[in-house]
């Protein structure tokens, strides 16, 4: 996936749970964006409980305590710092996991972790497999296979919902144990690597840096509340372009920074905040210095025209004087 190896722990043939969950620990108490847990190995099931167990190198079938209660690992992600959680378990009945974050019961509801995505290799009562001949798992060998070469006619980014769609559709065709998954607070949108197919042959599979994620917010922010005014809806668009504007910001970039407020600028006015559309103009106008183009000269005449309606016509007038300095000259007067 082309993750930093700096950010990455990699643990092998873990003999105690503390091997497998100190690391996790460590790991939720740095990370402050997401979180990702891939645990590949054995699951087995508790004789008593039935509840899925991450097996070590000396595990035995049915006694849970000789191996790591998945509720352990649930209880490190709870307690993460990460907003977002990802977890992936290629192991024998794993769909229990998928089960235990999905709400539904008490017990469901109790194990929920806020903001959490599982993907899993098989459904709850399954277990994994692991082709003869084959380096890697069916599940493994798969998600690989899609990081490493991407999908045809796909997003330019691949999120965690388009992922399992696609290891659902080609499993499926392969009569291959089917994964599961169980996601919170809508974290399936999240995305996770660039489409290989559609990126040039020099560009890493990933990660998605928090700058991507951020401009894809911001422009399917900017898309909704087009849609939302379209239908008239301005209440609900307001609030969105509000937020675009605010990632946008934390961005760092330019993007579709001027869209946006040009957007928010409109709305306001439409609704009589003069006085903040203004405000929102006037950041823009700060901008327009180091950008050029229609939509640098639509911000000073918007500006000019708010300026003009509300008795300053002084400012108004120089505003106008450098959209016009930007038409005739194409750069700065």
């Amino acid at each position: 996936m082309g993750l930093p190896v700096q950010h990455c722990t990699v643990v092998t043939d873990p003999l105690s749970p503390q091997t497998i969950l100190d690391p996790v620990h460590r790991a939720g108490e740095e990370a402050t964006d997401t979180l990702l847990v891939y645990f590949a190995g054995h699951g087995i099931r508790d004789a008593e409980s039935a509840d899925l167990y991450l097996a070590l190198g000396d595990s035995r079938e049915h006694l849970g305590y000789t191996a790591v209660a998945y509720q352990h690992l649930r209880t490190a992600l709870r307690s993460a710092r990460a907003r977002r959680k990802i977890v992936v378990l290629d192991c024998c009945f794993s769909g229990r996991a998928a089960r235990a974050l999905s709400g539904g019961d008490v017990l469901a509801a109790e194990a929920a972790v806020d903001g959490a995505y599982v993907l899993t290799a098989s459904p709850r009562d399954r277990i994994a497999l692991a082709p003869d001949g084959e380096r890697y798992t069916a599940f493994t060998g798969e998600l690989l296979t899609v990081l490493r070469h991407g999908v045809e006619d796909g997003p330019e980014l691949i999120d965690l919902d388009t992922l399992y769609r696609v290891l659902l559709e080609r499993l499926r065709a392969k009569n291959r144990p089917l994964p599961q998954h169980s996601q919170e607070n809508g974290v399936g949108r999240l995305p996770l690597a660039r489409n290989k197919s559609r990126a040039g042959r020099h560009t890493p599979a990933g990660p998605v840096l928090p700058a991507d994620v951020r401009a894809a917010m911001v422009s399917t922010g900017l898309a909704v509340a087009r849609l939302l005014r379209a239908e008239g809806n301005t209440r609900d668009a307001l609030p969105v372009l509000r937020l675009a504007l605010q990632e946008q910001r934390t961005a760092g970039a330019q993007g579709d920074l001027l869209a946006v407020q040009l957007e928010l600028s409109e709305l306001l006015a439409e609704t009589g905040q003069v006085k903040d559309a203004i405000e929102v103009l006037e950041l823009a106008f700060q901008q327009v210095h180091k950008v050029y183009g229609p939509e640098a000269v639509l911000v000073c005449r918007r500006l000019a025209d708010l300026l003009q309606e509300s008795g300053n016509h002084l400012q108004a007038c120089e505003v106008l004087k450098h959209a016009l300095d930007i038409s005739e000259r194409g750069g700065p007067a």
